[in-house]
């Protein structure tokens, strides 16, 4: 297997959202966001994966390694062999792999976020950064895509720690911050049980209405110029602001189930912002 197939069967595994909005790049630009796709979730799946934290830190000791030796020259892995061609092309930077991985480093060492700033700085590392690098493999000219980039990060990370808040409760995580459980009179525990009251479906409505809020400021700060190269981070905000409604739909019941889009419907929104230029 070539290390283009293994990024290529990385990515189409997964089922993400991603995948349905890179269908519509140009070639070079596909194989560019398909590698460095497979990066994130190799390092995510340490962490999502883990058995034991000691064998998980190891194993992002490994992926800090690779990268660097792969900015020399030097990649082993399958996926740092795809991506290296296109490092310079697109202008992809040492620091803002490692970023990801220091926010995968945090999965390890955290369970709790104290305040929104705490998560947001989380949500910086996993998806902001994630966002800065696509937006240039997408064909950003504007120095201000940039701040989008970071802000539509943000509200797609969110609207993620949303949908699987039961999922993390699993694993004795809980992202939300706990300032904000207080303020809604919601304890860890009842989260950890998964327990479903109107006192969470208040939290969630705080947390959904931020992340609304965030998409529209991301939007907001997309110059003009760029919004054509940008359409895939825009098909991503289509996608994920229709489940984040899909969530609000269903009153926040996802304690128990990962609600989710149909493939055809995510397809769908995909092609009405790449035809149309609707989110």
């Amino acid at each position: 297997m070539t290390p283009e197939q293994y990024v290529q069967n990385k990515a189409a595994a997964s089922g993400s959202s991603f995948y349905y909005a890179f269908l519509f790049l140009p070639a070079p630009r596909r194989a560019a966001i398909t590698a460095f796709y497979a990066f994130c979730r190799e390092v995510d799946d340490v962490v999502d994966e883990m058995v034991d934290p000691g064998v998980a830190a190891t194993k992002l000791a490994w992926w800090r390694n690779e990268v660097q030796q792969s900015f020399k020259g030097q990649a082993s892995h399958p996926v740092m062999k795809a991506l290296a061609p296109h490092i310079a092309p697109y202008r992809i930077e040492a620091r803002q792999l490692l970023s990801v991985i220091d926010g995968c480093q945090m999965d390890l060492e955290q369970t709790r976020y104290l305040d929104y700033p705490g998560l947001q700085r989380y949500c910086h590392l996993v998806a902001g950064v994630v966002g800065e690098v696509a937006a240039g493999i997408f064909g950003q000219t504007q120095p201000a895509t940039t701040d989008y980039a970071h802000k539509l990060g943000q509200a797609l990370q969110l609207t993620n720690i949303l949908r699987d808040v039961g999922e993390d409760a699993l694993r004795g995580r809980i992202y939300l911050p706990v300032n904000e459980l207080q303020q809604f009179d919601v304890k860890a525990h009842e989260i950890l049980k998964r327990t479903h009251s109107d006192r969470f479906v208040a939290l969630m409505q705080f947390q959904a209405q931020r992340a609304h809020a965030l998409y529209d400021e991301a939007l907001a700060l997309l110059p003009a110029a760029d919004r054509r190269a940008q359409k895939p981070g825009l098909m991503m905000a289509s996608i994920y602001r229709a489940l984040l409604t899909e969530i609000e739909r269903d009153n926040f019941q996802v304690l128990h189930q990962r609600i989710s889009l149909t493939p055809l419907r995510k397809f769908w929104l995909a092609w009405k912002v790449q035809a149309l230029g609707k989110g």
